[in-house]
């Protein structure tokens, strides 16, 4: 079931979104010494604050969330547990009714799992640039487009 993010679900979804930051992106997770209560603090204090949070709850608890603000698609991850059952592409589907014209994000060159699932997605790899500081990291401007008219 997908429901409006409550404050409540704050640990788990912190919790889930550095897991599943760790087993994308290892090496870079490694490199630039994420610790979970760093992760912590940047979700209250920055994606709280931007973004319109939703979570996939499956038996009693988030497994994944999507934070978007306008069409723009900031956030969705998955528990690593969880993975490739349908609960991402859930979000996503839910984000396209939420913006049905045109999606746009931006992920890591290094996050093949986000890269393949948006590909197949039909979303399309429009720029290549930098991530901001203090990643600095390659990244991939990503754009969906409705077909239908």
């Amino acid at each position: 079931m997908i429901r409006s993010y409550r404050e409540d679900d704050f640990e788990v979804v912190t919790a889930l979104w550095f897991e599943a930051m760790h087993v994308a992106m290892p090496e870079m997770m490694k490199r630039m010494g994420f610790e979970l209560e760093g992760a912590r603090e940047y979700f209250r204090n920055a994606i709280i604050l931007q973004d319109q949070l939703w979570v996939y709850e499956f038996e009693g608890a988030p497994v994944a969330f999507l934070g978007m603000e306008n069409d723009f698609l900031d956030r969705l991850y998955v528990d690593p547990k969880f993975h490739r059952q349908g609960f991402g592409q859930a979000l996503l589907d839910y984000a396209k009714t939420l913006s049905p014209k045109h999606l746009w994000l931006y992920t890591h060159a290094a996050n093949k799992i986000a890269r393949v699932f948006y590909e197949k997605n039909d979303f399309v790899a429009e720029a290549f640039g930098v991530s901001p500081a203090p990643e600095s990291e390659p990244d991939v401007e990503y754009h969906w487009r409705s077909t239908s008219s």
